[in-house]
């Protein structure tokens, strides 16, 4: 690779790793093109995955702002690079390397945190942002309506114990 070509390529990495969310690193190694354009649909629009070679991308994130283990980046690499619901393209690389065994998520980076693989997995392992805001908005609601019964039951309550007063002054009246 000429000078030129590695310059644009840190260049280009660069600007994936500073305008994505989060980037995930992977190990493809026996993995045929297919099956690459197969995990690229899996990851979905969110998502642009890309393979690089390792000096380059080390020297890319170090100019993002970001550094990454040097296990990370042994063999064969791949990116992630998630601009989206990173939730959504964590359970696509997880779902993915469970049909494909030869995919291999090694770590990555959100927000500018590295992140481990098993990290990778418990982000995958959440629900989605549309499931937990309507969670959010389900409780929420949950409280306004157990509010509201307890505004409402004051006034029966006060209308139910003059009314037990009433026929007691009765009964005493009597």
């Amino acid at each position: 690779m000429a000078r030129a070509d590695k310059a644009t390529a840190v260049a280009e990495l660069k600007s994936e790793f500073e305008g994505s969310s989060a980037a995930v690193l992977t190990e493809y190694r026996g993995l045929t093109v297919a099956q690459l354009k197969q995990l690229r649909v899996a990851l979905g629009e969110n998502a642009k995955f890309a393979v690089a070679k390792n000096t380059l991308t080390k020297i890319a994130a170090n100019e993002a702002g970001l550094s990454f283990p040097d296990d990370l980046l042994t063999g064969p690499t791949a990116i992630a690079f998630v601009n989206g619901d990173v939730v959504e393209a964590a359970k696509g690389l997880r779902d993915f390397a469970k049909a494909n065994p030869l995919l291999v998520i090694k770590g990555g980076v959100l927000d500018g945190k590295t992140l481990d693989a098993t990290e990778i997995t418990k982000l995958a392992d959440l629900e989605s942002r549309e499931v937990l805001l309507a969670k959010l908005a389900g409780a929420l609601k949950a409280k306004q309506s157990a509010a509201a019964a307890v505004f409402a039951a004051l006034p029966t309550q006060m209308a139910q114990l003059a009314d037990a007063l009433r026929v007691k002054r009765e009964e005493a009246g009597e």
